[in-house]
């Protein structure tokens, strides 16, 4: 683990631990695949536990810095990142209100990060959090902080939730396709890797997305030994109103008992270790002509490379005559 990794361990593992005049915290970590709803499921989510009564810090950890959106209608939530650049350059230091904001008791934040070909994301996850350090990130008192982290990037800086226990469960989020459940089988695979090594992170379960009946996912639990936590179906009035930025897990709605049952799962879900899924058993979850199993593989030839038969290159070895 370089520097940097080892400073960002210790400033999470100080962040969570238990202090005398505080409760625990829960630190969760949220992956899936880019593009899935994450940003979307974890709006809901922290919006209804803080209806449920519950004090929850919402951090996006994504590049995209999207995480916040839907819970500010839309409204673009200034990073960590970019502020603490444009404070420094302007002599003056980050407080508490430049980078984190409220709607309705949630409590919510963005990372950040370096734009596309110019740096390297985990890093700036890693300064994101040395910046919350000095904010006094360790004396906050919530009863969730729910960490938004991209599931399809191996960068070290993504995966440290795992690996060095600063979270103390996962959940993951995914739908009913190939490439969604292979993000969630990498986490799986990730988290049992870890545990292996003595870690104690585990995975609480996995968010059915954009749920279309087919079943797929829901196999894919019962075989990694997770549950389902939620079940969120593929709903044109739950697309319409998320496209347009609205909240659809308030208390009282259509959408409102989903949320808060998923609140509640999400909160009494134990830490798995889950059993990761071979790349074969994740392509028997779906059907042969979804996953192109019939394919036979065709060795190319040297021909087939140069597009002739009789193009052939004099060898430059010196083959000696035997004495």
């Amino acid at each position: 683990m370089s520097t940097a990794d080892a400073r960002l361990a210790a400033l999470i593992a100080q962040a969570t631990e238990d202090k005398p005049s505080s409760k625990a915290t829960q630190i969760i970590a949220i992956y899936g695949k880019g593009g899935i709803g994450k940003s979307f499921t974890l709006a809901n989510l922290s919006y209804c536990m803080a209806q449920q009564g519950k004090k929850v810090l919402l951090i996006g950890c994504d590049p995209k810095s999207d995480t916040t959106s839907l819970l500010f209608g839309g409204k673009a939530c200034p990073t960590i990142i970019e502020t603490s650049t444009r404070k420094k350059l302007a002599g003056d230091e980050v407080a508490i209100g430049d980078v984190c904001f409220k709607r309705d008791g949630v409590y919510a934040m963005e990372l950040g990060g370096p734009e596309v070909g110019r740096g390297c994301g985990g890093r700036g996850i890693i300064h994101g959090f040395e910046l919350l350090e000095k904010l006094g990130f360790h004396e906050w008192g919530f009863d969730f902080v729910l960490l938004d982290f991209l599931g399809d990037v191996v960068c070290g800086g993504f995966g440290l939730p795992i690996a060095r226990d600063m979270c103390q469960k996962v959940i993951v989020v995914g739908s009913n396709d190939l490439q969604s459940l292979y993000v969630a089988n990498n986490v799986c695979s990730a988290v049992d890797y870890f545990r292996r090594l003595g870690g104690n992170v585990g995975v609480a379960g996995i968010v059915v997305n954009k749920d279309d009946g087919t079943g797929e996912a829901a196999a894919f639990a019962e075989k990694a030994g997770i549950p389902v936590l939620a079940s969120i179906p593929a709903d044109d009035d739950i697309r319409r109103k998320s496209a347009s930025y609205e909240i659809i897990g308030m208390p009282g709605t259509r959408w409102g008992p989903l949320f808060e049952d998923l609140a509640m799962n999400v909160a009494d879900a134990p830490p798995m270790r889950p059993t990761p899924l071979t790349q074969d058993g994740l392509l028997n979850l779906f059907s042969s002509d979804i996953t192109g199993r019939n394919v036979v593989l065709e060795p190319a030839t040297f021909e087939d490379m140069c597009g002739r038969v009789d193009f052939r290159k004099p060898s430059l070895e010196v083959v000696y005559d035997e004495v």
